[in-house]
């Protein structure tokens, strides 16, 4: 089963090379294969240069590219997936180092289902808080996980994209268009958070 992994950026060099780093954990792990796709908007500071220079590690494509925000860019990381399913890990943002025996899951669940677990929000100041998944009914009132701890099915995310009349919570709406066309969240355990 092939991951893939979505990371948007502008301007941020510094949270690219953060988020490349904590893929070394998947990376080590034999029996999980991934790819890294990487949707920058066009950045001076050096990310196309970053990128240029990994040559392909960890099966990385990526475009540079003015675009329509960020909605826009996952829509771009959306079009370029070949993943079983898909996750978006926005450039910054890092995966636990347990990552990969939640990953392993994966392998065994259906493509219509949305899986989701709990995230660890560090703030950068010593400030961390888990948020805990909760059940797929709450999607009713908000996203029943945070979204970079949902593991979208690649089909869904083809067939419905995130929607560029919304400036924020188009995630909210895309999720939401997924579960009423039958996709059903299903938690499953993070280790370790």
């Amino acid at each position: 089963m092939l991951l893939s992994i979505i990371t948007v950026a502008f301007r941020n060099l510094e949270g690219i090379v953060k988020t490349h780093a904590s893929l070394a954990h998947l990376a080590q792990a034999d029996d999980i294969s991934f790819e890294w796709i990487v949707v920058d908007g066009g950045s001076n500071d050096g990310t196309r240069e970053y990128l240029e220079n990994l040559n392909g590690i960890y099966n990385l494509r990526f475009v540079s590219e003015p675009d329509n925000g960020i909605y826009d860019a996952m829509n771009k990381g959306i079009a370029m997936a070949q993943g079983k399913f898909a996750l978006f890990l926005n450039s910054g943002d890092i995966f636990h180092q347990d990552a990969a025996n939640f990953i392993r899951k994966l392998k065994v669940q259906k493509d219509n289902v949305m899986i989701t677990g709990d995230a660890l929000l560090d703030f950068g100041d010593g400030h961390k808080i888990k948020r805990s998944a909760k059940p797929g009914w709450y999607i009713y009132h908000s996203l029943p996980a945070s979204h970079q701890a949902i593991f979208f099915p690649v089909s869904g995310l083809k067939k419905w994209r995130y929607d560029l009349e919304y400036k924020v919570s188009s995630d909210y709406a895309l999720a939401a268009k997924m579960y009423r066309a039958g996709y059903a969240f299903k938690k499953t355990q993070w280790p370790g958070v």
